[in-house]
């Protein structure tokens, strides 16, 4: 199967995520939205209300994402292994792909104890190498590690979903020990993995280009028939600051300032969630068919885990429990 055929054989998974997505931003702005009305008739204090309703809503929103979209998170990954390493997928993927979560890691605690070791790893390597760039000293060395870290954190992303596409390839094997492989691979093969990465941004800038200036805009438009609300907010923002002795970001207590803040991240949030469900599924076929080839006539002995042995305290640990 090539690249196409494996995204679109696994994309029921992606728009099943996006059902959830979906769903889940809806209850955050509904619960946001009806705590701001009703505290401002009650209250006169509708910024308050807004306040308790993100709470609440993100409170939804963590339990809905982490135990229900993660599986079809997992399951695509476990189904996309397959397809790129086998050549060839069952007809029912979603339930494939969910049996393939289950008896790999039995439990959600299980998988989320994996994805948290494997983030952990990843990040206290990329940590090591922000400082470097930090070092150079100055405004120039806090700059470059700034940027350093910005593409470290996109980078992470692709590698934990790669690694734990070799955590699916490796069932033979104990979850601890195929993840120390999927590290120790990355690192003995990263110059040809990195060539990768230009892809990765390439489309996420593209997208986020297209997706949230498109979105932006929709939100922009219809905000803009609701001024009152925005005049209040304002308004308010500008009492809380007065009443501690401060005076807020002019940028803060405008309007139409408020209007363009709540426009854009309606476009970044709507662009996050189709990127994820459609984009970034395309592309993480390709670099996982290229992490699972780099190793598949490669695989790290246990020997090879002292590599990293020394730069991550976490890798150190999961070595000791894959021995």
């Amino acid at each position: 199967m090539d690249n196409m055929a494996v995204y679109k054989k696994t994309l029921g998974f992606s728009l099943r995520r996006l059902g959830w997505d979906v769903l889940s931003v809806l209850i955050l702005g509904a619960v946001c939205v009806g705590g701001f009305l009703i505290a401002d008739k009650a209250t006169d204090n509708g910024l308050i209300g807004l306040l308790i309703g993100l709470v609440i809503g993100l409170g939804v929103l963590v339990v809905l994402l982490r135990w229900v979209s993660y599986q079809y998170k997992a399951g695509q990954i476990a189904m996309i292994t397959r397809g790129v390493t086998e050549g060839t997928l069952p007809d029912d993927v979603i339930s494939e792909g969910k049996k393939a979560v289950k008896e790999r890691f039995l439990t959600v605690a299980a998988f989320f104890a994996v994805t948290r070791v494997i983030k952990g790893v990843f990040n206290e390597v990329g940590r090591v190498i922000t400082k470097a760039g930090e070092s150079l000293g100055g405004d120039t060395g806090s700059t470059i590690g700034s940027v350093i870290s910005s593409i470290i954190s996109v980078v992470v992303s692709y590698l934990c979903d790669c690694c734990l596409g070799w955590v699916f390839f490796r069932s033979d094997v104990k979850s601890a020990q195929a993840t120390c492989e999927g590290a120790v691979l990355f690192f003995r093969h990263w110059k040809t993995l990195a060539k990768n990465m230009a892809r990765v941004f390439l489309f996420g800038i593209g997208s986020l280009v297209v997706i949230g200036g498109v979105f932006f805009g929709i939100a922009y438009l219809i905000f803009s028939q609701f001024p009152a609300w925005f005049e209040t907010l304002a308004k308010e923002i500008a009492e809380i600051a007065a009443s501690d002795g401060a005076q807020a970001a002019s940028v803060l207590t405008d309007p139409g300032s408020l209007t363009l803040i709540a426009a854009a991240a309606i476009g970044v949030i709507v662009w996050l969630i189709l990127h994820a469900a459609f984009i970034r599924p395309f592309v993480l076929v390709g670099v996982l068919r290229n992490y699972i080839e780099s190793g598949v006539n490669d695989i790290p002995e246990e020997s090879s885990f002292s590599m990293l042995d020394g730069k991550s305290k976490k890798f150190q640990k999961l070595h000791a429990e894959a021995v």
